[in-house]
């Protein structure tokens, strides 16, 4: 886990790399994206996996935990319990909120990855979905998704080209942003059109998340 200010991360992570570490979380924020540009490059040449930056970490309940995830012990046993959803979002603390909300309803977490909120980030959906898909313990995912980028789209063709065994039940932030006068907040219409093309039920608020995946899981 790399948590060095930002002037210092980019030599912490090639210093990791170059010494054979083979997954890395990267909490740190504001780091020039030219520097982590050559992060995920090198990261990339030495068959390593990079999660953030700007994330708060993974964790497979009960299993293990990388970064500040779920805060404090006691916090973290609270909201996560162990079970058959993955969570992917790119927002640590809404990693969270969705797993806080799946316990809730009865409904357990295999893995959750919190990928990082910048523009450019070590490991996407699509890029994690694979792991996810290799995972007995994982019967289907929960995404919490933010406006900008391509990564949505790029989880639609992955899903799409890949004939995926696991339903997918995904929350986008700011839709209402779409619906105020003068104002587009990336894309909504589009993207959420994309995604269920490619079979991916789509939220209407994080409460619904739960239904959506027990009633996907049923017709699988």
């Amino acid at each position: 886990v790399v948590s060095v200010p930002p002037r210092f991360t980019k030599d912490a992570v090639f210093e990791a790399l170059e010494n054979g570490i083979q997954l890395i979380v990267v909490v740190t924020e504001n780091i020039p994206r030219r520097e982590v540009a050559q992060m995920v490059e090198l990261a990339n040449l030495r068959g390593a996996r990079i999660i953030g930056p700007n994330c708060l970490g993974m964790i497979s309940p009960e299993e293990a935990k990388m970064g500040g995830v779920g805060g404090p012990a006691a916090n973290t046993r609270q909201a996560y319990a162990k079970g058959h959803i993955g969570v992917m979002s790119r927002s640590g603390g809404m990693t969270t909120e969705i797993a806080s909300t799946l316990t809730a309803a009865g409904l357990g977490q295999s893995t959750c990855v919190s990928i990082g909120g910048d523009a450019i980030i070590g490991t996407t959906y699509a890029e994690l979905m694979p792991l996810f898909e290799a995972d007995p313990e994982t019967h289907a995912i929960a995404i919490y998704s933010e406006p900008g980028g391509r990564m949505e789209a790029e989880l639609a063709e992955w899903i799409q080209a890949n004939n995926s065994r696991l339903p997918v039940v995904a929350f986008m932030a700011g839709r209402f942003m779409d619906e105020m006068k003068g104002m587009r907040f990336g894309h909504h219409d589009g993207k959420i059109k994309r995604m269920e093309a490619a079979g991916i039920s789509v939220a209407e608020r994080i409460e619904e998340i739960p239904a959506l995946l027990r009633k996907r899981l049923e017709e699988v």
